[in-house]
């Protein structure tokens, strides 16, 4: 099978691309650069074949499309600067809505599958109910959410063979994260400050591959929730939770001290307080759903180096 990855360079991208390989499936990465620009690691996300790739432009994603044939896009491109994008609305919606719905138009041109990665952010975020893959009570409180939801609905009204795949909360091996930045600010803080009131799960990377991977071999077409698993069920947490659970694991002794969004006060887009998204429709379509995320946390650790971070 033939896979086109769009943000190779990112964090999902990267991970994608070597989870192909390892099932004996050809990978084509791209991105907006020249040439692939993520972590020399030795993966096949730096070897495999690479194509420059400006997705807002429509014809040139025409040509691309037309010419490789894939059997599968997975679009893991994205503008996913939460707060600059309150500042960018017109370039940040060419981006999610614009370049989606080309990588859309182009898939059916060429009868491919598509995968299209989107959020949480595409809710409202209130209230404590965990939020359905197949709800449509939609009401984005951002420019990052309504765009991602543009996205969705160019996928849904253009393809029938797609996979809509909401994650929150991302952490990888391949860019910046919240994982990163708190085990920098812990190395040189007695203390921080983190919030309590925003509620959900993370999402390692390395394991939505597995997950993105599988389900491209199937044709259970439709929209699904996609984070690491609660310790127990229902037992969504907060970033302050995150956080503890990180300096826990990363033998760190800074102290994390709770506080509600609005005294943290730092952030320019408005996150939804309510992240918490029902993954129980994987079970029902036979895949397997994503590890514990405390699992998910002692395997990135473990694998990226803490003292050059």
């Amino acid at each position: 099978m033939r896979v086109f990855v769009t943000g190779v360079s990112g964090q999902l991208g990267h991970d994608v691309i070597n989870e192909l390989y390892k099932r004996g499936h050809e990978g084509i990465g791209s991105d907006i650069h020249e040439s692939y620009q993520g972590i020399s690691d030795g993966s096949m996300a730096e070897k495999c074949p690479y194509v420059s790739l400006d997705i807002t432009d429509e014809k040139r994603v025409r040509d691309v499309i037309e010419e490789l044939r894939p059997d599968v896009i997975v679009h893991c491109a994205a503008w996913t600067a939460v707060d600059a994008a309150e500042d960018n609305e017109d370039k940040v919606r060419k981006i999610n809505a614009e370049g989606t719905r080309h990588m859309a138009e182009a898939a059916k041109a060429v009868d491919a599958k598509m995968v299209y990665i989107s959020t949480d952010y595409v809710f409202n975020g209130e209230g404590e109910t965990p939020w359905d893959p197949d709800c449509k009570d939609y009401a984005p409180l951002s420019v990052y959410g309504k765009t991602k939801l543009e996205g969705e609905l160019a996928v849904s009204s253009i393809l029938e063979k797609y996979f809509i795949v909401r994650i929150a909360w991302v952490f990888g091996l391949n860019g910046r994260n919240f994982v990163k930045t708190m085990l920098k600010v812990g190395k040189n803080h007695d203390q921080v400050r983190v919030v309590n009131d925003q509620i959900g799960t993370p999402t390692y990377t390395l394991d939505l591959a597995v997950l993105l991977c599988d389900m491209i071999e199937t044709e259970k077409y439709g929209y699904y929730h996609a984070t690491n698993s609660e310790e127990t069920d229902g037992a969504y947490i907060s970033w302050y939770d995150f956080t503890k659970e990180i300096y826990r694991q990363a033998g760190y002794s800074t102290e994390v001290l709770p506080v509600s969004t609005e005294e943290y006060g730092l952030s320019k887009a408005k996150r939804p307080s309510n992240s918490r998204l029902e993954k129980k429709k994987l079970k029902e379509m036979g895949f397997t759903p994503l590890p514990s995320w405390k699992d998910a946390l002692k395997r990135y650790l473990q694998a990226i180096d803490i003292e050059e971070l």
